[in-house]
């Protein structure tokens, strides 16, 4: 077998992570979802050697300095989260968005968390908070 040397950025750092959560192992649950380059991807099916050279932000990178992400501030003034499991990865996904589409409509929020599983809320107050972010963040 052949070895390979990986090497990844974590947050800007390397630190041992606790907040990204296995939830399936499957990728249908969207519990790991991290930012690989940009782009949320559900680590549980991501190989080491796909992310070699990567930049990986995980939920611990969202807050900076002390100050929250406007994601992350929404999910508590909006009350997104109850048992917080499913928390992390939709933070990352829902962070993602609010990348790439600053007013996203209520339509392609619930299209972008489609893939993430929460099995307490009714995804309404998620919604509320990442409409909250992205009035914060324009």
């Amino acid at each position: 077998m052949a070895k390979h040397k990986i090497g990844v950025t974590i947050n800007g750092e390397v630190f041992r992570m606790t907040g990204t959560h296995v939830g399936c192992d499957t990728s249908h649950c969207g519990a790991c979802t991290v930012i690989l380059d940009g782009n949320p991807v559900k680590s549980c099916t991501v190989l080491a050697v796909q992310a070699d050279g990567a930049k990986i932000t995980t939920v611990e990178g969202l807050e900076q300095g002390g100050k929250l992400h406007p994601v992350q501030e929404g999910f508590t003034e909006k009350h997104g989260l109850q048992c917080g499991f499913c928390t992390p990865g939709m933070l990352m996904t829902t962070s993602a968005l609010l990348e790439r589409n600053k007013n996203p409509s209520e339509q392609q929020i619930r299209e972008a968390i489609s893939g993430n599983l929460c099995r307490c809320t009714g995804y309404v107050n998620i919604v509320k908070a990442v409409q909250y972010a992205a009035e914060k963040m324009r």
